[in-house]
Protein backbone atom coordinates (compact mmCIF):
# COMPACT_ATOMS: atom_id res chain seq x y z
CA UNK A 1 0.00 0.00 0.00
CA UNK A 2 1.13 3.74 -0.62
CA UNK A 3 2.19 5.42 2.55
CA UNK A 4 -0.25 8.22 3.04
CA UNK A 5 0.90 11.80 4.09
CA UNK A 6 0.49 11.92 7.79
CA UNK A 7 3.16 8.92 7.93
CA UNK A 8 5.43 11.05 5.60
CA UNK A 9 6.49 13.81 7.91
CA UNK A 10 9.46 13.37 10.22
CA UNK A 11 7.57 12.76 13.08
CA UNK A 12 11.52 13.61 14.74
CA UNK A 13 11.28 16.73 13.84
CA UNK A 14 7.92 18.16 14.83
CA UNK A 15 7.28 19.74 18.29
CA UNK A 16 4.29 21.20 19.61
CA UNK A 17 2.30 23.81 18.15
CA UNK A 18 0.04 23.85 14.90
CA UNK A 19 0.39 23.01 11.77
CA UNK A 20 -1.16 22.71 8.42
CA UNK A 21 -1.42 18.91 7.86
CA UNK A 22 -3.04 18.53 4.69
CA UNK A 23 -4.98 20.84 2.07
CA UNK A 24 -7.65 18.86 0.06
CA UNK A 25 -10.06 21.08 -2.01
CA UNK A 26 -11.83 23.62 0.38
CA UNK A 27 -11.12 21.23 3.43
CA UNK A 28 -7.80 22.38 5.49
CA UNK A 29 -6.47 19.85 8.26
CA UNK A 30 -4.46 21.48 10.68
CA UNK A 31 -2.44 19.51 13.10
CA UNK A 32 -2.61 20.54 16.34
CA UNK A 33 0.75 18.94 18.40
CA UNK A 34 0.40 18.67 22.24
CA UNK A 35 2.95 16.35 22.64
CA UNK A 36 6.43 16.47 21.07
CA UNK A 37 6.27 12.89 19.47
CA UNK A 38 7.55 10.08 20.67
CA UNK A 39 8.42 11.76 23.75
CA UNK A 40 6.24 10.73 27.02
CA UNK A 41 4.44 11.28 28.68
CA UNK A 42 1.58 11.33 26.36
CA UNK A 43 -2.03 12.83 26.52
CA UNK A 44 -3.58 10.83 29.27
CA UNK A 45 -7.40 9.43 27.99
CA UNK A 46 -9.76 10.86 30.34
CA UNK A 47 -7.86 14.34 29.88
CA UNK A 48 -7.53 13.94 26.04
CA UNK A 49 -11.09 13.02 26.67
CA UNK A 50 -12.03 15.85 27.96
CA UNK A 51 -10.15 18.27 26.12
CA UNK A 52 -11.74 16.81 22.70
CA UNK A 53 -15.73 16.88 24.01
CA UNK A 54 -14.97 20.83 25.40
CA UNK A 55 -12.79 21.95 22.08
CA UNK A 56 -15.55 20.32 19.59
CA UNK A 57 -18.50 21.84 21.43
CA UNK A 58 -16.58 25.45 21.63
CA UNK A 59 -15.68 24.79 17.56
CA UNK A 60 -19.06 24.14 16.28
CA UNK A 61 -20.47 26.76 18.77
CA UNK A 62 -18.24 29.68 17.54
CA UNK A 63 -19.59 32.09 14.47
CA UNK A 64 -17.47 30.03 12.55
CA UNK A 65 -19.02 26.37 13.33
CA UNK A 66 -20.01 25.77 10.15
CA UNK A 67 -16.87 25.89 8.73
CA UNK A 68 -15.70 23.37 11.07
CA UNK A 69 -15.90 19.78 9.94
CA UNK A 70 -13.68 17.63 12.36
CA UNK A 71 -12.26 17.46 16.17
CA UNK A 72 -10.47 14.65 17.16
CA UNK A 73 -7.99 13.21 18.97
CA UNK A 74 -4.53 11.11 17.31
CA UNK A 75 -4.23 8.12 18.22
CA UNK A 76 -1.35 8.47 19.16
CA UNK A 77 -1.95 10.64 21.72
CA UNK A 78 -0.41 13.71 21.06
CA UNK A 79 -2.84 15.71 19.36
CA UNK A 80 -5.49 16.72 17.84
CA UNK A 81 -6.65 17.37 14.12
CA UNK A 82 -8.87 20.65 13.16
CA UNK A 83 -10.54 20.46 9.73
CA UNK A 84 -12.06 23.41 8.27
CA UNK A 85 -13.65 24.96 5.74
CA UNK A 86 -13.49 28.55 4.52
CA UNK A 87 -11.51 30.01 6.74
CA UNK A 88 -8.33 31.84 6.26
CA UNK A 89 -4.92 30.54 8.34
CA UNK A 90 -5.04 32.96 10.86
CA UNK A 91 -8.90 32.89 11.15
CA UNK A 92 -8.07 29.39 12.43
CA UNK A 93 -4.93 30.15 14.77
CA UNK A 94 -7.09 33.32 16.65
CA UNK A 95 -10.06 30.74 16.74
CA UNK A 96 -7.65 27.83 18.42
CA UNK A 97 -6.04 30.25 20.45
CA UNK A 98 -9.57 31.07 21.92
CA UNK A 99 -10.53 27.70 22.18
CA UNK A 100 -7.56 27.12 24.28
CA UNK A 101 -8.03 30.38 26.37
CA UNK A 102 -11.61 28.73 26.79
CA UNK A 103 -10.80 25.22 27.72
CA UNK A 104 -7.82 26.22 29.79
CA UNK A 105 -10.93 28.25 32.26
CA UNK A 106 -13.47 26.25 31.59
CA UNK A 107 -15.49 25.52 34.88
CA UNK A 108 -18.79 22.98 35.32
CA UNK A 109 -20.39 20.13 33.52
CA UNK A 110 -18.08 19.00 30.16
CA UNK A 111 -20.18 19.06 27.43
CA UNK A 112 -21.80 15.80 26.23
CA UNK A 113 -20.38 13.71 29.25
CA UNK A 114 -24.06 12.37 30.72
CA UNK A 115 -24.07 8.80 30.04
CA UNK A 116 -26.66 9.12 27.05
CA UNK A 117 -24.13 11.15 25.26
CA UNK A 118 -20.69 9.72 25.46
CA UNK A 119 -19.68 6.40 24.80
CA UNK A 120 -17.31 6.28 27.52
CA UNK A 121 -18.84 8.65 30.11
CA UNK A 122 -16.55 7.67 33.13
CA UNK A 123 -13.48 8.70 31.67
CA UNK A 124 -13.21 12.27 32.30
CA UNK A 125 -10.16 14.91 33.92
CA UNK A 126 -11.27 18.51 33.54
CA UNK A 127 -8.64 19.33 35.13
CA UNK A 128 -5.62 17.29 32.85
CA UNK A 129 -7.88 19.20 29.86
CA UNK A 130 -7.34 22.17 31.80
CA UNK A 131 -3.57 21.64 31.99
CA UNK A 132 -3.15 20.63 28.23
CA UNK A 133 -5.13 23.56 26.99
CA UNK A 134 -3.09 26.24 29.11
CA UNK A 135 0.25 24.42 27.78
CA UNK A 136 -0.56 24.95 24.20
CA UNK A 137 -2.12 28.34 24.91
CA UNK A 138 1.28 29.71 25.89
CA UNK A 139 3.02 27.60 22.96
CA UNK A 140 0.12 29.21 20.36
CA UNK A 141 0.11 32.80 21.82
CA UNK A 142 2.55 34.30 19.08
CA UNK A 143 1.61 31.52 16.77
CA UNK A 144 1.46 33.23 12.75
CA UNK A 145 0.43 31.90 9.48
CA UNK A 146 4.59 31.54 8.24
CA UNK A 147 4.65 28.87 11.97
CA UNK A 148 2.13 26.71 10.15
CA UNK A 149 4.92 24.57 8.19
CA UNK A 150 6.17 21.55 10.46
CA UNK A 151 9.80 22.69 9.60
Amino acid sequence: MKTIDAFSVDHNKIEKGMYISRIDDDIVTYDIRMVKPNTPPYLENAGLHSFEHIFATFMRNTEYGKNIVYVGPMGCRTGFYLLTRGLSNNKVINLTNKAMDYISNFEGEIPGSKKSECGNYLEHDLSKAREYASDMKEILKDWKESDLKYY
